[in-house]
């Protein structure tokens, strides 16, 4: 019998991400491989990063795979931000003086299952989505819905994951980086499984 929080994960998943949401809780940090392969009684760090990444697909956690201390859990990334007013990125204008407005990021971070993904790569640095950066995406739940210039995550069975525009032409589905280095990637509908679609891009300086 399941134990889980939600279908989508195993026994031994769940018991992983509720230790982490624990242990980020108390401790106000993200833990470390080895404190996870402790408090779940393994010797081997390969099942604690299987775990995660299933995690981190299933859009419970964000993760830097390799780099234990990035670990975040996505339905805890809430808040809002003070608007302080305007910056110039050309000549000078007046600075901000009583502004009582609030960036609400909940509206984003709120809808339903919305994930993290860590972009690897540089085939859309010119939206502005570099390698590092964190994608918050929202589950694609019809294709139907799918629009040209979407920015999508798909997926193509036995190849990986890409974060890519979406392009229909006819019958084929394309695949478009933000980079002309890279070709675009063309695809039959039923060659591909679309997880989401772009909803913020967050980098950290």
């Amino acid at each position: 019998m399941k134990t889980s929080e939600d279908d989508n994960l195993t026994d031994a998943q769940n018991e992983l991400y509720s230790w982490i949401k624990n242990y980020m809780r108390d401790f106000q940090h993200s833990p470390s491989i080895r404190q996870m392969m402790q408090a779940m009684g393994l010797k081997s760090p390969a099942p604690i990063q299987s775990r995660l990444k299933h995690l981190q697909e299933k859009g419970y956690i964000s993760w830097q795979e390799g780099k234990a201390r990035t670990l975040q859990i996505v339905n805890e990334i809430t808040g809002v931000v003070p608007i302080m007013g305007s910056v110039a990125a050309g000549g000078l204008i007046e600075t901000y003086s009583d502004v009582n407005e609030n960036l609400d990021l909940s509206e984003v971070l709120q809808k339903k299952d919305v994930f993290a993904l860590t972009v690897n790569g540089d085939s859309m640095k010119d939206a502005c989505i570099a390698h590092g950066d964190m994608v918050l995406m929202e589950p694609i739940k019809d294709s139907y819905y799918l629009r040209n210039g979407m920015i999508v995550s798909a997926m193509v069975p036995g190849l990986g994951t890409t974060l890519k525009y979406f392009i229909k032409k006819g019958q084929k589905i394309y695949l478009e980086a933000a980079n002309s280095a890279y070709e675009p990637i063309e695809l039959n509908p039923d060659e591909v499984v679309f997880q989401g679609k772009l909803l913020a891009v967050w980098r950290k300086i």
